[in-house]
């Protein structure tokens, strides 16, 4: 729990059959993501979860099994609601004609999933990097690497609803598709609050799926 210390170097060390130089390496990187502080005359406690950088790859990862537990997929749906729409709209006009193809790839590739989850959330992943990458803003650019992981498992738990729901999104993702291609800026904020209304949608069944 939050607030306590972890046992010395020493004894981590010898409880784990490492020595105390991996031990030392391995608390810097729990460090350095905000997992754990070291104090002088207390040793290394565990911090408050909002300090936990948890966007990060490896501590989403770790954290995952419980996101939908602790409301934060939820806070994850909120921050893309904050920003999708607008990166939507930007790219419906600043997006290179490749972009455009990039992008109707990717929206084909979740359209002809079918029953292969794997296809379908890797093809989400990447329409979604396409978006952010043709709204030609460097900000957005790497806000869009950021949530990257946490998109994917946000997919992951949202993507076994039901056929009908993936093939609802992958309509949704089309309407974007048209609406760059079109240059239509307001379709293209429309489509990606549509999208982002099917993942909220998603996400109260997923947990009402793991609550029973």
């Amino acid at each position: 729990p939050a607030g306590s210390s972890l046992p010395t170097e020493n004894d981590l060390g010898i409880e784990y059959g490492v020595s105390r130089t991996v031990i030392r390496e391995a608390l810097k990187v729990l460090a350095a993501k905000g997992l754990v502080l070291s104090r002088p005359r207390v040793g290394t406690v565990v911090c408050d979860q909002d300090n936990w950088n948890i966007i990060d790859p490896q501590v989403l990862a770790w954290h995952a099994p419980h996101a939908l537990d602790d409301k934060l997929f939820d806070a994850i749906l909120e921050t893309r609601r904050a920003i999708e729409p607008l990166v939507a709209e930007l790219a419906a006009t600043r997006a290179t004609l490749q972009e455009i193809a990039d992008l109707e790839a990717a929206w084909q590739g979740m359209a002809g999933a079918g029953e292969d989850l794997t296809q379908f959330s890797r093809s989400d992943i990447v329409f979604h990097q396409i978006v952010y990458g043709a709204s030609h803003n460097p900000i957005f650019r790497q806000i869009g690497k950021l949530i990257d992981t946490a998109l994917l498992f946000s997919l992951e738990a949202t993507a076994t609803i039901s056929p009908v729901r993936r093939r609802e999104a992958a309509a949704a993702h089309g309407e974007v598709v048209e609406a760059l291609r079109m240059r239509d800026a307001v379709a293209a904020r429309n489509a990606a609050d549509k999208i982002l209304d099917l993942a909220a949608r998603d996400l109260v069944s997923a947990k009402k799926l793991k609550n029973n």
